[in-house]
């Protein structure tokens, strides 16, 4: 079983976007993973995902309205396999959070998507496109479970 986590700044928008896109993919596509989302900061920690991106994802099929936000924790760097950030100054901080000598893989969540030339997801608290960002995860997610059904 693949486990994974997807990581944002505040765990309201794209990463629960992502955890819920990429759980909806990798179950139709019938790879076993467990998945969650986590935020670097703790400003929204307990907060439901932010209402415009529940709408827009819940217009594509996605559930977010049971997700909370919750903070990157030490134990998540034993807890999951792969830990993809949605943008640089996440994958930043998820370095500096590291444990000393752990060795979970750490990137981004578009690197190596083909098809698309943006290798971060915008935030759309700040930008308020949420449907291009759904447009990127939904493209980020469909490419990690190619590679997971190819075994990579």
């Amino acid at each position: 079983m693949h486990r994974i986590l997807f990581v944002c700044l505040g765990n309201i928008c794209r990463s629960p976007a992502a955890e819920a896109v990429f759980a909806t993919r990798a179950r139709a596509a019938g790879l076993a993973v467990a998945v969650d989302s986590a935020a670097t900061s703790d400003w929204q920690v307990g907060d439901p995902p932010y209402p415009p991106m529940v709408a827009a994802a819940a217009a594509r099929g996605y559930d977010l309205a049971p997700l909370r936000a919750r903070q990157v924790g030490p134990g998540d760097f034993a807890a999951f396999d792969l830990i993809l950030a949605m943008d640089r100054s996440n994958l930043a901080a998820l370095a500096a959070m590291r444990p000393a000598g752990n060795l979970t893989a750490l990137r981004l969540f578009l690197d190596g998507v083909e098809r698309i030339a943006a290798d971060e997801v915008p935030d759309p608290w700040y930008t308020r496109d949420f449907e291009a960002a759904l447009d990127l995860i939904e493209a980020g997610a469909d490419a990690l479970v190619a590679r997971l059904a190819r075994g990579r």
